[in-house]
């Protein structure tokens, strides 16, 4: 049975996910990509950087795993935390490798041979991926590098996550028109962030904290004309163009060849019926396309 989904802290709207919620997302793929019959893992408490609480759980068969605290050095999760790199054994209790501070809740679900992978973001240990096997052999280099593939993503998605809170704390304090120029850099900053992220439900979340943005340039009596639907490229690119790159400087933030950003530029200045860029950008600023 798999086990509750742990407590997940603050989810207040327009927040980027946390530790934990991203965690869930990677033990699921590595359930789906390994077939291992048990995966787990737990993100590290930001109250207390010396342990993680497991509690994302895929195919275990008790809750004796669910919620257990494991501290830094202790067992093979803390262990790995301790050490910054994956490691495994495949013979759990006879294991002279490991401390042996939870081998209770291990044996109740009946796991042997077990790997560990730390999810290590500027060189802080953000949490640890688990897989099992019930039995006590070793694991295939297929499924340890498929591991260790999961936690590299989800470094990415959380490095990803962490930019996109900084640039929007960055925001808050735009509040007077000086102030400007750095929210439109923050809104082209995050809508480039949204393409850099694997998770889908993560990309959104960016792309809608730059919608958020860009509404909030509106005056109080909008242009009510009908908003012309650009696509999240045109976007991207318009953003950019509206900050005062060229479109050189815009494809190479974007990771784009110039002349992709200038058929989306087309695109978009078709759609807004525009004529120039500046008119372009000035059409998106009063629809609420850009801040």
């Amino acid at each position: 049975m798999a086990a509750r989904p742990g407590d997940l802290g603050d989810s207040r709207s327009g927040r980027i996910p946390d530790d934990a919620g991203a965690v869930r997302s990677a033990v699921l793929a590595l359930h789906r990509t390994t077939g291992l019959p048990v995966v787990f893992g737990g993100a590290v408490s930001s109250a207390a950087r010396d342990r993680l609480r497991i509690t994302e759980l895929v195919g275990n068969t008790t809750d004796s795993l669910n919620g257990l605290v494991v501290h830094n050095g202790n067992g093979l999760g803390g262990k790995a935390m301790a050490m910054g790199r994956p490691l495994w054994v495949s013979n759990y209790p006879c294991s002279a490798s490991i401390s042996h501070d939870y081998d209770k809740p291990v044996g109740r679900e009946g796991l042997l041979s077990i790997l560990a992978v730390p999810i290590v973001v500027r060189r802080r240990v953000r949490g640890v991926l688990y897989g099992a096997l019930r039995e006590p052999l070793s694991l295939a280099d297929r499924v340890v590098g498929a591991a260790v593939q999961a936690a590299r993503d989800l470094e990415q998605d959380l490095a990803v996550r962490d930019r996109a809170d900084e640039t929007l704390a960055r925001a808050r304090p735009a509040t007077s028109s000086a102030r400007w120029e750095e929210v439109r850099a923050v809104h082209a900053e995050l809508r480039a962030l949204a393409d850099e992220v694997t998770d889908e439900p993560t990309r959104e979340r960016l792309r809608q904290a730059s919608l958020r943005l860009a509404a909030a340039g509106l005056n109080d009596a909008p242009d009510t004309s009908p908003r012309p639907a650009l696509s999240p490229r045109e976007l991207d690119v318009l953003s950019y163009v509206a900050i005062g790159c060229t479109n050189a400087e815009a494809a190479a933030r974007l990771g784009l060849l110039p002349e992709t950003v200038k058929s989306y530029l087309r695109s978009a200045m078709r759609k807004l019926d525009s004529h120039t860029r500046l008119e372009a950008v000035t059409t998106a600023r009063r629809t609420g396309l850009l801040p």
